[in-house]
């Protein structure tokens, strides 16, 4: 996948693109729905299907104390669109000059005259330009004035709602992540270094893998169960997110956690990355009166968490 920045990097010359313009966070399933016919948009056209993203995300330099947190890194972002099998990436390099441009500005700087474009695909509800004043109706009318063709993908249903990257962070800021995960397409993920901890768990028998996460936003505190990906592996695990209030003693002063227990695998993984996905909620965060008694959940919490797995076929 080729990845192009706008403004530092010169026009990437890409065969005709036919461009996903959005934010993607998440990449959820609306958001492959128009991947998916830029694609096919491409294929009939004899062009390349591209996306056309922003960093940083427009809230963090429009509105910063407003902001939501983000449900995927650039990194992660990047990653999900080589799976869905775009040619490139123009990353948007969004800052408060740019705010500032009219929408006709921003059309003919970014997709005019730098990428070129054949066609435009956006959401349903996609505004751009200063003040959002840049709507699809707008869109339409300047590629009809500028040569390229632009379209409207709409949304993805599920049950009764929209799929949306906010309706996405709300479930897992309750811990309803086996639901964000319908919506998504996948599951929610941490990603991170892990870290050396107190060695709490190596005491009770159950020695965690403590992530240093980049991600912004941590499940809601409790057990799930997850898949940790470590050198491109996969590991049934069971991850703690909280403050741990049976031993909240210690360097870490009582501050949120992120530890995983690997059910199958024992190896040394300070130092190495992680990827950690959250399959199911299994229960709240409790404070338990002895260590005898949080030993006796920790091991529940692995039989729950094999069921989960056997159940799910994972």
């Amino acid at each position: 996948m080729h990845i192009a920045h706008f403004p530092s990097d010169r026009p990437p010359g890409w065969a005709r693109p036919v461009a996903a313009l959005g934010n993607f966070d998440g990449v959820h399933r609306g958001h492959q729905k128009i991947l998916d016919h830029v694609k096919r948009q491409a294929s009939l056209c004899g062009g390349v299907p591209v996306v056309v993203t922003f960093d940083p995300h427009p809230p963090r330099v429009l509105r910063p104390d407003k902001a939501p947190p983000l449900l995927m890194t650039i990194e992660q972002k990047l990653e999900a669109f080589e799976r869905a099998g775009v040619y490139g990436v123009a990353v948007v390099q969004f800052t408060p000059d740019m705010a500032r441009w009219e929408p006709e500005a921003f059309v003919d700087a970014v997709l005019v005259d730098w990428l070129g474009v054949a066609e435009v695909c956006v959401g349903a509800n996609f505004l751009f330009g200063r003040d959002r004043m840049g709507t699809f109706t707008l869109l339409k009318a300047l590629g009809e004035d500028r040569g390229f063709a632009v379209e409207s993908i709409d949304p993805v249903r599920y049950k009764d709602f929209v799929v949306s990257s906010t309706r996405v962070r709300h479930l897992i800021a309750e811990g309803r992540v086996d639901e964000a995960a319908a919506l998504l397409g996948h599951h929610y993920c941490l990603d991170g270094e892990v870290v050396h901890g107190e060695k709490r768990g190596r005491e009770l028998g159950f020695p965690t893998a403590n992530l240093n996460t980049v991600n912004e936003l941590l499940p809601a505190h409790g057990i799930y169960a997850t898949i940790a990906t470590v050198n491109g592996v996969q590991h049934r695990a069971v991850t703690s997110i909280g403050v741990r209030p049976t031993m909240p003693e210690g360097p870490t002063g009582g501050g949120v956690t992120v530890e995983t227990y690997l059910l199958d695998a024992s190896m040394d993984l300070y130092g190495q990355r992680m990827r950690v996905g959250f399959v199911q909620w299994l229960r709240p965060e409790e404070k338990f009166d002895s260590l005898e008694a949080l030993t006796a959940q920790i091991a529940q919490d692995c039989a729950d968490g094999r069921q989960v797995f056997a159940r799910e076929g994972l």
